[in-house]
């Protein structure tokens, strides 16, 4: 296989990787990282710094999108981000000391677990719970844009889904998959923000997470244009497909392609993990 026929298809891997993470609110780097040392036999870490700079791409091929629709909370955004840039970068530096074979595989079941969840019926206001004041007063109650008019919603258990940022801003660190699947279930389990306002927040925020531990990746010489080049003009073009097909898809079929998602992840992961791929 020479060089052309190699960037096709990591061209093509990542453009579907770019419209499955725009969809769910993913981020393209949990199919890109399995991808690229799976089946291209590349080195974890240049796979894991080529992830980062596709999640880049990846928020900022949909969140523009998504923020022009109203769909994403960005008051919301950057509350959390706060979290999740720290961790990102405390994440991004443990790991260059120390083996992702253990995290990976805890990792896994934590994400089955969260594909659970995300099938779990909840209701979005619940009339005998009381809103967060510190919701309030940081102002991140919003509303979103639904065939059937406005949709007002508030957040519950901020400074609970403000932990959940920390840390996955810490796996994002490790692993470079942009962590999109803790921030989804921190929203929508945790804060109980509606899905559709989730997934397209997480899509915002998963680019600012990306680039706090990208740059701990590039003073190490974890990027290697070549191979982030294809990855990133991939993902780009599919995660705009991803953004427009997701504003007029139905929040149960998003929820069902997230926990597929999570599960393919998961497994994709262990098996990684047993092999020494990791």
């Amino acid at each position: 296989m020479n060089i052309l026929e190699l960037s096709l298809l990591v061209w093509l891997g990542s453009f579907t990787a770019g419209f499955i993470g725009a969809l769910t609110g993913l981020g393209g780097g949990v199919i890109v990282v399995p991808l690229l040392t799976s089946v291209f036999g590349v080195d974890i870490r240049y796979a894991v710094g080529a992830s980062l700079v596709s999640v880049i791409a990846t928020s900022a091929g949909s969140a523009s999108t998504y923020i022009k629709k109203g769909l994403a909370n960005l008051r919301l955004g950057m509350f959390l981000e706060v979290a999740t840039t720290i961790g990102a970068i405390l994440g991004a530096l443990i790991a260059m000391f120390v083996t992702v074979k253990v995290l990976t595989i805890v990792l896994a079941i934590v994400l089955l677990y969260s594909a659970y969840l995300s099938q779990q019926p909840k209701q979005q206001n619940p009339e005998n719970d009381i809103a967060d004041p510190l919701a309030d007063y940081l102002q991140i109650n919003g509303s979103y844009p639904m065939a059937e008019g406005i949709i007002n919603y508030q957040a519950y258990t901020v400074l609970g889904g403000f932990s959940v940022m920390f840390i996955a801003g810490i796996i994002s660190g490790l692993l470079g998959i942009g962590s999109g699947a803790f921030k989804v279930l921190a929203m929508d389990q945790v804060m109980r923000i509606p899905f559709k306002v989730s997934t397209t927040t997480s899509n915002f925020m998963i680019g600012v997470t990306a680039a706090a531990s990208a740059g701990v990746y590039l003073n190490r010489g974890y990027i290697d244009p070549g191979l982030s080049m294809p990855v990133m003009l991939g993902i780009l073009p599919g995660a705009f497909l991803g953004a427009r097909v997701l504003i007029d898809t139905k929040t149960q079929l998003l929820r069902i392609v997230f926990s597929l998602v999570l599960v393919l992840m998961a497994l994709k992961m262990v098996y990684q993990a047993i092999v020494g791929g990791l």
